[in-house]
C-alpha cells in the first residue's frame, strides 16, 4: 500500500519552525543593513538544513519550510501586479487557554491582474537542487485574494465584474503552474483557509455581511480552483484546509459539513490536507462524500502544541475515519503547517522534528 507518486503515506503540510538566525536576517534586510543577495545567500545554507531535517526523519515529500515567506499567503500573492497589502484589521484567534491578537494584513485588488514573471521557480529550482526526495511546492489558493475583502476588496473601476476578476486570477495561476511545470515541479499544494472559514457559523455571518452568499462560495471557489489549476495528468495538485494558524492559535471552528459534498465532489484535485487533530474540525462522517479517486491526508498530529501524540490513537483515528472512506484513500500529516508565519508554532524544533518521526512511524505501520 505504499504510495510511489505524492501525496505520500506520510507527508507535512510545508511551513517548519523558522531559525533565530533566519529572522534576525531578516529583519536585518527589512532594516537596510543586509542586502537581498546576501540574505539569500543565509537562506540557502538554512534551506539545506531543514532539507536534512525532513530527509532524515524519513519524509518522501520536502519543502524549504517557506524559508523565504513571512506569511504564507502575502508574500507569493502580491507578487501578482494588481495586488497590494494594507494594514491589517485586529482579529481575535482562539488557544486553548485564551486568546491572541493579532492585524494580519490585508490584500486589496487596485487595478488588473498580471502575472509579471515566475513567482516560484528559482525558489523550485534551489530546493530541487539539494533533495533526493520529491520537492513540494505550496502556494496559497487564489480564493485568498477574494475572501477576506469580498466585493470592497476589490477595485470596481478594474473590475465592475466579478466573473472577470475570477478570470484574470485564474490565468495568473495557470501561467504560474505552468512555468513551475517547466522548471521540474510534479507536486503542489494549494493552502485555503477560506473553504474551512465556511465551516464555521461566525464566519459565514461574517461573508454575508460583505455581500456573499456561504452557501454560493463553496461552488464559486470550486470553479476559481479548477480553472486555476488546469495542468498536465503528472502534476499532483492538492488542497489543504487550514481554519486559521498564527502563534499555535487559530480563527475557525466547526464540522465540515457544510463545505463537504461540494468541496469533495466538485474541487478537481487529487487530494486533500484535512485538520483533524481535535474536536474543532468536527468528526470524520463529511468524508463518506470523497469519490473514490481521490485521497484525504488526515491532520491528526497537532503542529500547535508540543505534546506527542500517541501511536496507539493515531491508529485508531485512522480505523474511525476508514468507516467512511477506504484506507487505501488516506495519508496521515500534521494538522497544518508548523509556522505558517515566520513567528511560528509554540513548540521546539526537537519536538516538531519527533512529530515528523511519528507521523513516518505510524503511517509504516498502518500501510506498509
Amino acid at each position: 500500500m505504499r504510495r510511489e507518486r505524492p501525496p505520500f503515506r506520510a507527508d507535512h503540510v510545508g511551513s517548519l519552525l523558522r531559525p533565530p538566525e533566519l529572522l534576525e536576517a531578516r529583519s536585518k534586510r527589512d532594516a537596510g543593513e543586509l542586502k537581498d543577495a546576501e540574505l539569500r545567500e543565509i537562506e540557502d545554507r538554512l534551506i539545506r538544513d531543514v532539507v536534512k531535517l525532513q530527509e532524515d526523519a524519513g519524509l518522501e515529500s520536502i519543502t524549504d519550510g517557506e524559508y523565504r515567506r513571512f506569511m504564507f499567503h502575502v508574500d507569493f500573492l502580491t507578487q501578482l501586479s494588481g495586488i497590494e497589502q494594507r494594514g491589517g484589521i485586529s482579529t481575535k484567534f482562539h488557544k486553548k487557554d485564551g486568546e491572541v491578537d493579532f492585524a494580519p494584513p490585508r490584500l486589496v485588488v487596485t487595478g488588473k491582474l498580471g502575472h509579471p514573471r515566475g513567482i516560484q521557480r528559482r525558489d523550485f529550482e534551489y530546493l530541487r537542487s539539494v533533495t533526493t526526495g520529491t520537492p513540494k511546492v505550496s502556494i496559497p489558493s487564489p480564493t485568498m485574494a477574494h475572501f477576506r475583502g469580498g466585493r470592497q476588496g476589490i477595485d470596481e473601476q478594474a473590475y465592475p465584474d466579478l466573473d472577470e476578476f475570477f478570470a484574470d486570477l485564474a490565468r495568473c495561476y495557470r501561467e504560474e503552474l505552468a512555468d513551475m511545470y517547466e522548471a521540474g515541479s510534479r507536486y503542489v499544494q494549494l493552502d485555503d483557509t477560506n473553504l474551512a472559514y465556511l465551516c464555521d457559523p461566525v464566519q459565514r455571518e461574517g461573508a454575508r455581511k460583505r455581500g456573499d452568499d456561504p452557501d454560493d462560495l463553496p461552488r464559486t471557489y470550486a470553479r476559481l480552483i479548477n480553472t486555476s489549476i488546469e495542468r498536465p495528468k503528472d502534476m499532483t495538485a492538492c488542497v489543504h484546509l487550514c481554519r486559521g494558524n498564527f502563534r499555535s492559535a487559530w480563527i475557525a471552528e466547526g464540522s465540515y459539513e457544510p463545505v463537504a459534498e461540494v468541496l469533495f465532489n466538485e474541487v478537481a484535485v487529487d487530494a486533500f490536507f484535512l485538520e483533524y487533530d481535535d474536536e474543532r474540525s468536527g468528526d470524520f462522517a463529511p468524508l463518506r462524500f470523497v469519490p473514490k479517486h481521490k485521497l484525504v491526508v488526515l491532520g491528526l498530529v497537532t503542529s500547535k502544541l508540543p505534546k506527542l501524540e500517541s501511536k496507539d490513537e493515531l491508529k485508531k483515528r485512522i480505523d474511525e475515519a476508514a468507516r467512511y472512506i477506504d484506507l487505501d484513500q488516506l495519508c496521515l500529516s500534521p494538522q497544518c503547517g508548523f509556522a505558517s508565519t515566520a513567528y511560528g508554532n509554540e513548540l521546539t524544533v526537537e519536538e516538531q522534528v519527533a512529530k515528523l518521526r511519528l507521523i513516518v512511524e505510524t503511517a509504516r505501520e498502518v500501510w506498509g
